[in-house]
């Protein structure tokens, strides 16, 4: 049977990331980004498709360990099986990189005498090219094209080629320690330098606590703040400051269905809730990096802002299929870019807008051109608010009114006026911004806003409801306390229900978003309804949804996408940045001393 979603743990370099199975597998580790091909596919196939499995020879593939975690404050993953001869470790991690990225694999014996068994399938180009494997130097060296990948141990273990796989097969007793390094680098370069293996660890040890200590929250749950925050982290591309939504492509938000996406990207809808979250949490040079990122990206023209790019700063992410890869528990297609990508997404304006004057709240120091690229986004979004768009959710069905658009483009407006406020001798169309943030609320009141129901509404004249309705008091559009807001909490919390957690919107029926099929509870949103509950005076009943959120994190404390109440499983792509942003954002609204 496949690993479920949740079986998985994560390890990475700050520029990509793998995924680690219970049974020792690594399944999923895109060389050398998190947006380049797959050489360990196996998540989205099967073995034939890429990966790594090092465990004990006893246990079959599948077979789970006895525990694992993460050694504290850190993403170094240790993995421990008890068996009838003995106890064996194994301790995974990535070395932040020089310049070629590393796997390395540490083997312990803790007690006893345990054989063990090494399986590398490595298939580059998502598992659909099989390498030529020969030996240099006491290496293992496999090359395809553009991809080389040597495999070393420390000492030398022998390795012998089966069934097209690297199999290694020996013993360790208590003490003995065999470290194993996979090294990948471009085929038409010369092999990098030799990683020490145990220095290695030693490093990345000292540089994870060293960054984790630098958290300032110390309220209730600080341990599952920090390990929220160690993820983020882990799913930052260093060279550029930019943040993945998440390392994998094509998790199933339906199982066996085709709600299948590829989040190996940068969204701008993520903004302003990942720099909240850094910013709180004491993180000001993560913060400074998103920024800088998220500037370079929306540069040009406003007119072309897109809802998404890629780690550098990329446009193109041409969505397509991968027909060899049968998906994740059969659920096809595997995509590999992402559609959504020329969507027109009114809200991303406001989040930029917001971004940016959360920067300057937190006195982080103005770029260049940051004020004249606010006012060419201002002026654009004054004359296109009112049109429709495809909304937060992406949705691949004609555009309507979408609400929570409507209140960013308010949420733009309000930033821009606030700034010239502050400063008047910033430039800019200080009445014509007011008299559009009063146009835009004016608007959104009327028309989007069910008083019969006291409810705000997905979109303007529809009955249909959203759970980003949720951010209306978060952003300041209307008070907690006003009527509307608790009562649009009441009703989303009401008719969004999935076993006490949120959906996004409705999809039984009918779905608005025109992909068949439906999805699970969505985690983000579940965080932003015990945030709301909390900000409406509800504190107590927002802890406890808070601490069953916690309950529903995996064995070493990571959240995918959505939560299926029914199945009791993980969905969707994983770990989830967006979750975790929700996380640490809520723990700081609830637990914050001045609360």
């Amino acid at each position: 049977m496949a690993a479920r979603i949740e079986d998985y743990a994560l390890i990475g370099d700050l520029q990509t990331a793998a995924l680690v199975g219970r049974d020792g597998s690594v399944d999923w580790l895109c060389l050398p980004r998190f947006d380049s091909a797959a050489c360990f596919a196996a998540l989205l196939g099967d073995e034939d498709n890429g990966h790594w499995r090092l465990a004990p020879a006893a246990t079959g593939p599948g077979t789970p360990c006895t525990r694992r975690s993460y050694l504290p404050d850190s993403l170094v993953l240790e993995t421990v099986w008890e068996t009838a001869g003995g106890t064996v470790k194994v301790t995974d991690f990535m070395p932040q990189r020089d310049r070629a990225p590393d796997v390395v694999r540490i083997v312990e014996g803790v007690s006893g005498t345990v054989p063990m068994l090494g399986v590398l399938r490595l298939r580059f180009d998502y598992g659909s090219v099989v390498p030529w494997i020969r030996r240099s130097d006491g290496h293992r060296v496999a090359v395809a094209g553009p991809d080389s990948a040597w495999l070393r141990s420390e000492p030398p273990v022998k390795t012998y080629g089966h069934d097209f796989s690297t199999r290694s097969e020996f013993t360790v007793s208590a003490g003995d320690q065999v470290a194993f390094v996979l090294t990948w680098h471009p085929s038409h370069q010369p092999r990098p330098a030799l990683v020490d293996p145990h220095e290695a660890l030693r490093h990345s040890l000292a540089d994870w606590r060293e960054w984790a200590g630098r958290c300032t929250y110390d309220g209730p749950h600080r341990e599952a703040v920090v390990r929220s925050l160690i993820t983020l982290k882990a799913l930052t591309y260093a060279p550029t400051g930019g943040i993945a939504a998440a390392c994998t492509t094509s998790l199933p938000e339906e199982i066996g269905g085709v709600r299948n996406w590829d989040y190996r990207y940068c969204w701008l809808r993520d903004s302003t809730l990942t720099l909240g979250a850094l910013l709180s949490a004491g993180y000001g040079d993560e913060a400074a990096a998103w920024r800088a990122w998220l500037l370079r990206a929306a540069a040009g023209d406003p007119a072309d802002l897109q809802v998404m790019y890629g780690l550098a700063g990329e446009r193109r992410l041409t969505e397509t299929e991968l027909p060899w890869l049968a998906g994740y528990e059969r659920s096809a297609p595997v995509r590999v870019g992402n559609g959504a990508v020329k969507q027109l997404q009114l809200d991303v304006y406001g989040e930029v807008m917001d971004s940016l004057h959360l920067c300057r709240r937190w006195g982080l120091p103005a770029k260049p051109h940051e004020w004249k690229l606010q006012r060419c986004l201002m002026e654009y979004i004054k004359d296109h608010w009112r049109e429709p768009d495809e909304g937060i959710w992406e949705i691949r069905s004609p555009r309507r009114h979408f609400v929570h658009s409507k209140v960013m483009a308010w949420v733009a407006a309000d930033r821009a006026v606030r700034a010239l406020e502050a400063e008047p001798g910033l430039p800019g169309d200080l009445d014509g911004w007011r008299a559009m943030r009063d146009e835009v609320h004016r608007e959104v009141c009327e028309r989007g806003f069910d008083a019969e129901r006291n409810t705000f509404t997905q979109s303007y004249g529809s009955r249909e409801l959203d759970a980003a309705t949720l951010l209306i008091p978060r952003v300041g559009f209307l008070p907690p306390d006003d009527p509307r807001v608790t009562g649009t909490v009441d009703a989303v919390r009401h008719h969004l229900s999935h076993g006490g957690l949120l959906r996004r919107y409705t999809t039984d029926a009918k779905p608005m978003d025109g992909v068949p099929g439906n999805e699970g509870a969505f985690l983000a949103c579940s965080f932003w309804l015990a945030e709301a509950l909390h900000r409406t005076g509800r504190t107590e009943e927002a802890r406890t949804l808070f601490e069953r959120l916690l309950s529903l994190r995996n064995d070493v404390g990571l959240l995918a996408e959505e939560y299926d109440p029914d199945a009791l499983r993980h969905l969707g792509n994983h770990p989830q940045a967006f979750s975790h942003i929700g996380l640490v954002n809520a723990a700081l609204t609830l637990f914050s001393p001045q609360d």
